[in-house]
């Protein structure tokens, strides 16, 4: 079996998030190439060290720009802050290196749009990990839409609800800064929900946004002890807070639907609430995260009097993926989508096949939420070219 080797650029949350994946998608998928997990990069040694062993990766670097250009690594994985994934990935498709990122893709359009450019021009196959199409639950939306069943659509309403900031004594980690983050919950939250609509519904072409910053400045953190999402306070010293806390978007689609775009950190009770509705002529989907193997449907070919949402488990083999996991009614979890795209990664490479979303998607998704920061910056609708 043809083996393809892996270096994986960051360690912490996704660092783990694909570490997972990588490690045991052959154990669920046949697969024609064999993933193996080379070498591992990050900042700090002895926390790096202490990740391979765990996870299994082999060797262990502290500097990125070797992990490109070593011949024994085929592909890339970019897990860092999405301020580094520009260069990275540009040297990486220099190097004729397969690139598998986390979203969002850069932190400006003119980056993005240059990373498409280079990964197309030397010919390497790019995914950016937009994990959550690849829920079963999700592409049964997709086919329900495709074969009509939910007829013209006329809404989507995306939101996408987290509480890990709420806390004024929270530090201000790399999430909160512009010159790392690009955005707040605009780029980070948003960049998923544009991404959903842009599969389900189809291309964006105006959007008007507000934008707010509840808190001002934050204690700084130790980085060195931070996780992602729980970090460590250095001292009493303070910085300022430079992106915004919660963004919400009206958009017109190219189709004439109307969708709107709410995304905040500061929703106590919601953890991780990635929900959407879609409205059309014959009937309505729902989706939530949290419930992550249910789709609601509601159909107007029903008869009238058992009209009403029915919940759809999607968990029968005639889901995708589902077959390769466990009996019907068995569910799955956050952890599988990303073994879903590990798979369908290294199936394009073997076969030679274009992989969604990609760079492509990618910037257009940022093209969409920077006009969403500049209409909140002048108060105006913004058309998306």
């Amino acid at each position: 079996m043809k083996a393809l080797n892996i270096g994986i650029i960051g360690y912490k949350f996704m660092g783990k998030a694909h570490s997972n994946a990588w490690k045991n998608a052959p154990f669920f998928f046949d697969l024609a190439v064999q993933p193996v997990m080379k070498v591992a990069c990050g900042r700090h040694e002895e926390p790096l060290k202490e990740f391979a062993e765990r996870w299994g990766w082999q060797d262990i670097e502290t500097d990125w720009r070797k992990v490109v250009q070593n011949d024994n690594v085929d592909i890339v994985d970019i897990s860092v802050p999405q301020n580094l994934h520009y260069e990275i990935a540009i040297e990486a498709a220099k190097a004729g290196k397969h690139i598998f990122c986390e979203k969002p893709l850069a932190v400006s359009y003119d980056q993005a749009k240059e990373m498409y450019a280079v990964s197309e021009e030397n010919g390497v196959k790019h995914y950016l990990n937009h994990n959550y199409r690849r829920c079963p639950a999700v592409l049964l939306a997709k086919k329900l839409i495709d074969e009509g069943k939910v007829g013209r659509i006329f809404h989507w309403r995306g939101t996408y609800l987290q509480s890990w900031i709420v806390d004024p004594n929270f530090p201000l980690t790399w999430h909160l800064r512009k010159e790392s983050a690009g955005s707040g919950p605009q780029g980070d939250l948003n960049s998923h929900s544009v991404d959903l609509a842009r599969f389900l519904i189809g291309e964006i072409k105006s959007v008007s946004c507000m934008t707010a910053q509840f808190i001002k400045e934050r204690p700084l953190p130790d980085e060195a002890a931070a996780g992602t999402f729980k970090g460590a306070v250095k001292g009493s010293e303070k910085g300022q807070v430079t992106v915004e806390d919660a963004a919400f978007m009206l958009v017109e689609f190219e189709n004439g639907a109307l969708g709107s775009f709410e995304a905040t950190r500061f929703a106590p009770g919601r953890k991780n609430y990635n929900y959407f509705e879609i409205y059309g002529s014959k009937g309505s989907i729902l989706f939530n995260l949290e419930r992550m193997n249910e789709l609601q449907y509601f159909s107007h070919d029903d008869p009238e009097y058992a009209q009403g949402f029915k919940t759809i488990i999607a968990t029968e083999t005639a889901h995708p993926y589902i077959a390769n996991w466990w009996p019907p009614g068995h569910i799955i979890g956050y952890e599988h989508e990303f073994v879903h795209a590990v798979v369908d990664f290294l199936n394009a490479i073997e076969q030679d096949t274009k992989i969604e979303p990609n760079f492509y998607d990618g910037m257009k998704a940022l093209e969409v939420l920077e006009a969403g920061l500049k209409s909140a910056k002048t108060g105006r609708k913004i058309l998306v070219n």
